[in-house]
């Protein structure tokens, strides 16, 4: 009779050890405060009074890196916040190289942040966002590797500038508008008075071909119900009828 309660504190114990992990969780597990093994997913014994663990989730884990108030390399005061992925690619090294590592990530991530920005002028953030989240990634993913930590994506949100300097920067891409407006005039402006040189160029070897403009500038003038007429009559007005006349004949039927 004694030896039935001695039996069942001892399948008590047993079935203590009995544990349970979901398929995103594993088990670090020390026996006698020394590291064993990584346990799961799904159900496992450990030795109960002996072994303890500690259970880790693989997932991949979201940090939002708070806005951050810092200066960038040409000295203008910006707010930037930025959002950091990251998971656990070793559950032993997690637990037994670094105390908490979530919040290690987060600081680390936020010094990085605030350090890679330093090292940028304004125009640079604002134009090379994905230049400087390829560098702020490899940063801290060469430092949490050693804590079995994968990186995998770093992604700043939003970019606060101060007022004076959004209007600043608002004078300042008029200007270049407008720069860019004048050069397309003068380059049209260019590219038409060599056009107009060829034209005369081609109507100065040829009288009729003046003549024909003329006209043609005639018609254009009454399109528009105008009561003035201009009339351009040559220097040498007998030459240009006789060539004008030779003109009409040559086209007529025989």
């Amino acid at each position: 009779m004694t030896l039935i309660p001695i039996l069942g504190v001892i399948c008590v114990i047993l079935i203590s050890g009995f544990r349970i992990a979901q398929e995103y969780q594993r088990g670090v597990v020390f026996r006698l405060g020394r590291f064993n093994s990584i346990k799961g997913p799904g159900l496992y014994w450990i030795i109960p009074l002996i072994d303890q663990q500690k259970r880790v989730d693989i997932r991949t884990n979201t940090v939002d890196l708070e806005q951050q108030e810092t200066i960038t390399k040409d000295s203008v005061t910006i707010k930037v916040n930025a959002v950091l992925w990251f998971k656990i690619t070793s559950p032993e090294d997690a637990i037994i190289k670094i105390a908490d590592y979530d919040r290690a990530v987060y600081q680390f991530s936020v010094s990085a942040l605030r350090n890679i920005i330093g090292q940028h002028t304004l125009d640079e953030v604002l134009r090379e966002r994905e230049q400087i989240n390829g560098s702020l990634q490899r940063i801290v993913d060469t430092t949490t590797e050693p804590w079995g930590i994968k990186i995998e994506m770093v992604e700043m949100k939003d970019v606060e500038i101060p007022e004076a300097m959004q209007r600043a920067m608002a004078r300042e891409a008029e200007a270049i508008r407008e720069k860019r407006a004048r050069i397309v005039k003068a380059e049209a402006e260019l590219e038409s008075s060599i056009k107009l040189t060829q034209g005369a160029k081609e109507m100065e070897g040829s009288p009729i071909a003046l003549e024909l403009r003329r006209m043609q500038m005639l018609s254009e003038i009454g399109i528009d119900n105008n009561t003035t007429t201009i009339v351009f009559v040559p220097s040498d007005f007998t030459n240009a009828a006789k060539s004008f006349t030779e003109l009409v004949n040559r086209k007529k039927p025989d």
